[in-house]
């Protein structure tokens, strides 16, 4: 019984209200409520404040928070071994990966691991945004650059440079830069994460890091739309070495400002650090390290 409070309380919290974490448990609003109160009772404190607008957590809700992820996966684990032995795995395994390489690199990875797990569930969360991987009940997030967050434990799975890239026929029409101030007279496809929009362009210009503000008219949100737009010729982008490989490789996009270049960043996989990570989520995120390294 308390196993089940735990989890409509995580629900509560991942949704961010007690109507549409009923919603999606089938529970009536009176129904919420009172096991929200006997999960009160139990504990003797205080779990969540309400208001008519929202709900925050309490010190003592923050802190069931992280041990009820940890009893619930423990619980989940040893029923899934008793039930189905120790070969098998089972179960639902949330994770974020940003769009046009999640799409691409993280779905394949995905897709054959899923064939050989026939009762294993993913849901995959494409967003080129920052994620709260403790407040949207993700297991882990595949990220690209410097982690940020000190809440979270990360595994470096590869590396990653970053390309300054445009469509032959955009440098026919406008020439090619020489140098990355030269990307001033240019059109550049800007890339938005969240409220933080990606103007400033890092280089190398004689051994010193170097930020170039860059403008125009395509501004979005979408990594893999970036991508299309310069192939399609609109401007000039800044991506990811493993979005456009194969785009490279065929000549569909030209590096510029190779030698300018200002290095690698790390692509990791991160998850929260109270985290007890069932047998699944180890098991694929094994997988995707492994499909990385062996393309390095």
């Amino acid at each position: 019984m308390i196993l089940n409070h735990l989890t409509l309380f995580l629900r509560i919290v991942e949704k961010g209200g007690m109507s549409a974490a009923g919603r999606e448990l089938g529970l009536s609003p009176a129904t919420v409520s009172e096991r929200l109160a006997a999960l009160e009772t139990y504990y003797g404190a205080t779990l969540l404040t309400r208001t008519t607008r929202a709900i925050s957590l309490t010190d003592e809700g923050r802190l069931l928070v992280d041990g009820a992820r940890r009893l619930l996966a423990e619980a989940e684990e040893l029923q899934s071994r008793i039930q189905l032995g120790s070969e098998k795995i089972s179960g639902p395994i949330k994770l974020s990966a940003p769009k046009d390489f999640g799409r691409h690199r993280i779905v394949p990875i995905i897709d054959g691991f899923l064939a050989e797990h026939s009762q294993v569930t993913v849901d995959l969360n494409l967003t080129d945004g920052y994620v709260d991987l403790i407040g949207q009940g993700l297991d882990f997030a595949i990220r690209q650059g410097v982690l940020a967050d000190s809440t979270l434990r990360s595994k470096l799975v590869g590396e990653n440079r970053r390309v300054v890239c445009a469509a032959p026929v955009y440098l026919e029409a406008n020439g090619i830069p020489q140098s990355p101030d030269d990307l001033a007279q240019h059109e550049c496809i800007i890339m938005r994460f969240g409220q933080n929009i990606d103007r400033e362009w890092p280089f190398l210009v004689d051994g010193q890091a170097h930020k170039v503000t860059v403008h125009g008219r395509r501004i979005v949100n979408d990594g893999g739309l970036v991508r299309q737009w310069c192939k399609e010729g609109y401007g000039i982008a800044l991506k990811s070495s493993r979005d456009v490989e194969d785009d490279l490789k065929t000549g569909v996009l030209v590096e510029i400002l190779k030698e300018y270049s200002a290095g690698h960043t790390a692509l990791q996989i991160v998850y929260p650090k109270s985290a007890v990570q069932p047998r699944r989520v180890r098991m694929l995120i094994e997988r995707i390290a492994g499909a990385f390294k062996a393309s390095e």
